[in-house]
């Protein structure tokens, strides 16, 4: 991993990622879980060409203020900056925008994993339910 990478995703507000469409409130926002996802595909999309066949990434952890709303129509973006490779664990600085500023910003957490054995796992939890 290299200290410093960088990704951007960006997307516009529509009626499926508003807060009311999320669940998350009542009005037609861009919705704060909709915010998170974008901080995560940065992170996760910044770092895929640094990984080994038949691995992945998973998030583990995120604080995040969400500080401005968005209205539908507005495009809004996240970007994310690779801070911390400690073995398997990585840390990103992760920030979201629209057309006027910064809306969200804080720190988000992914580990690298196998995907195969992750998977294995996750399917030996269910059969064990």
């Amino acid at each position: 991993m290299v200290i410093g990478t960088k990704g951007r995703i960006e997307t516009v507000v529509d009626d499926t990622n508003t807060a009311k469409f999320a669940g998350s409130g009542t009005l037609d926002v861009f919705s704060t879980p909709n915010m998170i996802g974008l901080m995560e595909q940065a992170a996760h999309m910044s770092v895929e060409p640094f990984l080994a066949e038949g691995q992945g990434t998973v998030g583990t952890k995120l604080e995040v203020s969400h500080d401005a709303a968005t209205p539908k129509g507005m495009k809004v973006w996240a970007e994310s900056e690779l801070v911390l490779a400690d073995r398997r664990r990585l840390v990103f600085e992760v920030a979201a925008y629209d057309e006027c500023g910064l809306i969200g910003k804080g720190r988000h957490e992914r580990f690298i994993i196998d995907s195969d054995k992750f998977l294995e796992k996750i399917n030996a939890k269910a059969v064990a339910k």
